[in-house]
């Protein structure tokens, strides 16, 4: 399967930027104007001027305070509750609306890519209940002009024997669940073969299970998405990297903190959309990954990531208190021109320890007892420092390592 989504995937690097700035405009002026928790927010910026660094970072803790607050969406969305199509409920507890019009998470764009076209039937293995994991893809997959069949997780062999009787061409659900219905389709001896492509996500994509599919003659493409934001990034025919999406801006940045990572540097993804309903701006996932260089060989031309890389969010409780990597990159902010940081978190017998890596060519006495100081004053505990060679700390985007026991 080849070909194009639509022609904007293959857009040249200016283009895409000089429209995507001004849509940037639009989105801010219509979250500043009909979204009440961004017109707070955004009281002092003026659209016309906003750059996508100075916009303020969306996080999911300020979804769930605000939703707390003033139920059901805390303010962040554009529509009334009477206009929004679905609602959804993921944990934490977050609340979703579903967009308005036709695949409002946008997952044509990755089913296409997987290979599915017009009147092949999309066996839909995503939960329809609570979470909107299985409207997204069914969604997408009717915006391709393809029909659903809804079956949901769970009950293996019922799924089976559904996909023998109704033969569809594509599987949609978590990477593994897909081979636990092929291999219950061994076991009953049923003709599964008209299964040939696989969309999934939801979970690790593990090379022994792509190696599995691979030996079976499938087609398996993965997709990175979250419940608030659709579609963010997906797979092409070239498997080297995720491509992102042409409707949504994503960024790496230094966990905690909206500061932008050069490229190659793993950080924890932000993304704006620019659905009208649910206007999210530099929303915070929580994940971490990393651009990669150039573009993609089968020519699409947007930005890729590496993909899923671990979490984010790596807050500890220390000596009974919360520390966070928002917390670390204020540390850093106060003494300009240090390179990666880490804090360490021990045990020294029954006491918790403190320990701050901190990469910097400079080697002095003063600013270690610096750095101690404003570790102190931020987190309101005593730590120690350690100044490391520039390089030293690994790339992988960890700015609180817990070293303690379990």
């Amino acid at each position: 399967m080849t070909g194009f989504f639509d022609d904007r995937e293959t857009r040249s690097a200016d283009q895409r930027a000089a429209e995507n700035a001004q849509r940037l405009v639009r989105q801010v002026a219509h979250a500043k104007r009909q979204a009440p928790a961004y017109a707070a927010m955004l009281a002092d910026l003026d659209p016309q001027e906003v750059t996508l660094a100075a916009l303020p970072v969306t996080r999911k803790s300020d979804l769930i305070a605000a939703q707390a607050e003033a139920p059901p969406f805390g303010g962040f969305t554009a529509l009334p509750l009477a206009d929004v199509p679905r609602v959804f409920a993921s944990p934490g507890p977050i609340h979703e609306p579903q967009g308005a019009g036709a695949d409002p998470w946008r997952y044509a764009r990755a089913l296409h890519a997987t290979g599915l076209r017009r009147g092949m039937l999309l066996h839909n293995c995503f939960a329809y209940h609570f979470t909107p994991a299985g409207m997204m893809l069914e969604e997408g997959a009717r915006a391709l002009g393809c029909p659903v069949f809804p079956a949901g997780p769970g009950n293996t062999e019922s799924q089976a024997r559904a996909a023998a009787h109704l033969k569809p061409a594509c599987y949609s659900g978590t990477p593994d669940f897909l081979k636990s219905i092929l291999e219950a389709g061994d076991a009953l001896g049923l003709d599964l073969s008209s299964l040939r492509l696989g969309h999934v996500t939801g979970g690790a994509y593990l090379p022994a299970l792509r190696q599995f599919y691979a030996a079976r003659g499938l087609t398996v493409r993965q997709s990175y998405g979250t419940a608030d934001l659709g579609l963010i990034a997906y797979e092409s025919e070239a498997g080297e990297g995720l491509i992102c999406d042409e409707d949504v801006l994503v960024e790496i940045v230094r966990p905690g903190t909206g500061d932008p990572l050069p490229e190659g540097e793993v950080g924890e993804v932000l993304v704006t959309t620019f659905c009208a309903t649910y206007p999210l701006l530099r929303f915070a996932t929580g994940d971490l990954s990393a651009v990669l260089p150039g573009a993609s060989p089968c020519g699409r031309t947007n930005m890729r990531i590496k993909g899923w890389m671990g979490r984010a969010d790596q807050a500890a409780k220390v000596r009974g208190m919360f520390v966070r990597p928002e917390q670390v990159a204020e540390v850093l902010r106060a003494h300009p021109g240090l390179g990666r940081a880490r804090l360490v978190i021990g045990l020294d017998e029954t006491r918790d320890t403190m320990l701050l890596r901190v990469e910097t060519p400079v080697r002095d006495a003063s600013l270690v007892q610096n750095l101690s100081a404003t570790l102190q004053s931020v987190t309101r505990l005593r730590g120690t420092v350690e100044l490391l060679e520039p390089g030293a700390l690994p790339n992988d985007g960890k700015v609180i390592d817990d070293t303690r026991p379990a």
